[in-house]
C-alpha cells in the first residue's frame, strides 16, 4: 500500500486542529501514514503539548505566519509519502477517505491531483465541492459544480477529470510535485492552488475530482467572511492569476471586466454593508498589482495583523 503524507497547517487554532488530528488518527488508513503538521508562528505555540498528545505525529514550527502555501511548503519539504494529502485544519476525515483517492490515483497514473467532494460540517448533508468548471481567463470566473446542493449521492460517479482540486483537501502525487514545484508562496492566502494546478497542467498531469471520498469542512474559520485580509488578498490574487497564467488577449478583456464592472460593483456592494473600509483595501490589491511583478514575494499586507 502507498504511503500517505497527510498535512495541515495550524495558525492560532489548536482545538480546531486537534478535532482533525482526532479523525485522522481514527481512519483506517492511519498505520500507512506520516502526519505533519505546520504550526505556522502562532501566538502561542501548542507544539509541546502536542507532542506529549500525539506522539505518531511530526510537528514543525515556524517562528512567522509563511502563509497558506509557505506553510504547506514547509511539511511538503520534510514528507516522504508517495502521495501527499495537504487538509486545511478546519476539515474532518470521513471513514475510507484516504484510502479511495490512493486507489484513484493508484488506478489512474496520469493523474497529479485530486480533491475528494466536500460537504458542509455544519449543515452535514449540503455539498460544498464536488468539482470546478474551467476558468474563464476573461473574467477570472468559474463554478463550483454541486455547491449549495442537497447531496443525494448525485455527483458520486463522476470521478474524472475537472477544472481544479479544492484547497481544502488535495492529494497530489509525488511525481507531480517534482515536475511542477511547490506552490508559489507569493500568493500568500487564496488562489495558490489553483494556480498549482495550472502548473500542474502543464507538466502534463490531470486534475480529477474523485465525489466517492468525502471530507467535511468547517468552512470560514480561518478568515472571516467580509474582512480587510480576505478582501485584499482575494483581489489581489484574482488579478495575479490572471497575470500569470493568462493569455495575452484574456488579460485585456479582464483588466477591462475588472476595471469596469468588478471595482463599481464592489464598492456599491462594500457601501450597502456599511464596510466602506474594504475599499481601501479593494484599492490596495489593485496598486500591489500595478507596482509589483508577478513573482514579488511581498505580500502588501501588513503581516503583524493577522491574527
Amino acid at each position: 500500500m502507498r504511503k500517505v503524507s497527510v498535512i495541515t497547517v495550524n495558525f492560532n487554532q489548536p482545538s480546531v486542529t486537534e478535532a482533525l488530528l482526532d479523525s485522522v488518527i481514527s481512519d483506517s488508513y492511519f498505520r500507512r501514514m506520516e502526519v505533519i503538521v505546520t504550526d505556522n508562528g502562532s501566538k502561542n505555540s501548542p507544539i509541546n503539548l502536542w507532542n506529549a498528545k500525539y506522539p505518531n505525529i511530526t510537528f514543525i514550527h515556524s517562528e512567522q505566519n509563511l502563509g497558506f502555501a509557505g506553510g504547506n511548503n514547509l511539511a511538503i519539504q520534510a514528507a516522504k509519502g508517495e502521495y501527499l494529502f495537504l487538509v486545511n485544519n478546519d476539515t474532518e476525515f470521513t471513514p475510507g477517505l484516504v484510502e479511495q483517492l490512493v486507489s484513484t490515483l493508484d488506478a489512474n497514473p496520469g493523474v497529479g491531483i485530486i480533491s475528494p467532494k466536500i460537504r458542509f460540517f455544519h449543515q452535514p448533508d449540503m455539498i460544498q465541492y464536488a468539482g470546478f468548471t474551467p476558468m474563464n481567463y476573461s473574467t477570472c470566473r468559474n463554478k463550483c459544480i454541486g455547491e449549495f446542493e442537497k447531496d443525494s449521492g448525485q455527483y458520486d460517479h463522476t470521478t474524472g477529470p475537472t477544472g481544479y482540486i479544492h484547497g481544502a483537501a488535495m492529494m497530489v502525487r509525488r511525481e507531480a510535485l517534482d515536475k511542477a514545484g511547490l506552490m508559489s508562496e507569493n500568493f500568500f492566502l487564496y488562489y495558490e492552488e489553483i494556480d498549482w494546478c495550472e502548473r500542474i497542467k502543464r507538466a502534463g498531469f490531470g486534475v480529477w475530482v474523485d465525489p466517492a471520498a468525502l471530507i467535511y469542512h468547517k468552512e470560514s474559520v480561518s478568515v472571516g467572511k467580509t474582512s480587510p485580509l480576505k478582501e485584499y488578498f482575494m483581489n489581489r490574487n484574482r488579478i495575479l492569476f490572471i497575470r500569470r497564467n493568462a493569455p495575452f488577449f484574456s488579460k485585456i478583456l479582464f483588466s477591462l471586466h475588472f476595471s469596469l464592472l468588478v471595482v463599481p460593483r464592489n464598492i456599491l456592494t462594500y457601501l450597502a454593508r456599511k464596510r466602506p473600509v474594504l475599499t481601501i483595501y479593494l484599492f490596495k490589491a489593485i496598486w500591489w498589482n500595478l507596482t509589483h511583478s508577478k513573482n514579488s514575494q511581498d505580500t502588501g499586507y501588513p503581516l503583524n495583523k493577522i491574527t
